[in-house]
């Protein structure tokens, strides 16, 4: 009887053994491994057959060409100064068309990110105003601010004051939408 039990002892522990070590994502035989299981490299290292444009030896991030642009964003000409401010309030004009659309993509973008500051009105009275968060937040129809699209659109793309720059959750197209919103609110403000 103990033979019996260590027999069929040996041979489950052998059959066990012998299924642990299969892998079945990986057949017992590999043609072109390199199509799957790819090599891997270190960063900026120099990998021989890959020219570099007379850069041999001289692995680093390479800067962009002098005066390239990022595909999908454009130059904006304005310095962020107030000199910049003042002569894009005076020059700057939105590209876009005033239209249906545009107010309607500008309206929803001013309630996902200006509102809670501005108010929904433009009145300064937003939920962290109300909360009083952030105090003296102007009206949009300030007689002494005097907005125009230009400067609605520069401080969008810099900030102001207590308001900080909402360009990298706002692309151009955005923006003058929202601007375009913007001056709604200050003309149903009066």
């Amino acid at each position: 009887m103990i033979k019996n039990l260590i027999k069929i002892g040996v041979v489950f522990g052998a059959a066990l053994l012998m299924t642990s070590c299969f892998n079945k994502s990986q057949p017992n035989y590999q043609y072109f491994p390199n199509m799957y299981e790819s090599v891997g490299y270190e960063a900026y290292q120099e990998v021989d057959g890959v020219p570099y444009g007379g850069f041999e030896g001289k692995m680093e991030a390479q800067l962009p060409a002098e005066g390239s642009v990022k595909r999908g964003w454009l130059p904006y000409e304005y310095d962020n100064t107030n000199e910049g401010y003042d002569t894009a309030k005076a020059e700057l004009q939105s590209p876009l068309e005033t239209n249906e659309e545009n107010m309607a993509a500008g309206k929803e973008l001013y309630g996902i990110y200006c509102a809670v500051c501005h108010g929904k009105k433009g009145d300064g009275q937003g939920t962290l105003a109300k909360r009083e968060k952030f105090l003296g937040i102007p009206k949009y129809n300030d007689p002494a601010r005097g907005i125009t699209e230009g400067s609605i659109y520069h401080v969008i793309m810099y900030g102001k004051n207590n308001m900080g720059s909402h360009a990298s959750q706002l692309n151009t197209q955005e923006r003058w939408q929202v601007v375009q919103h913007v001056l709604k609110l200050k003309a149903d403000l009066k």
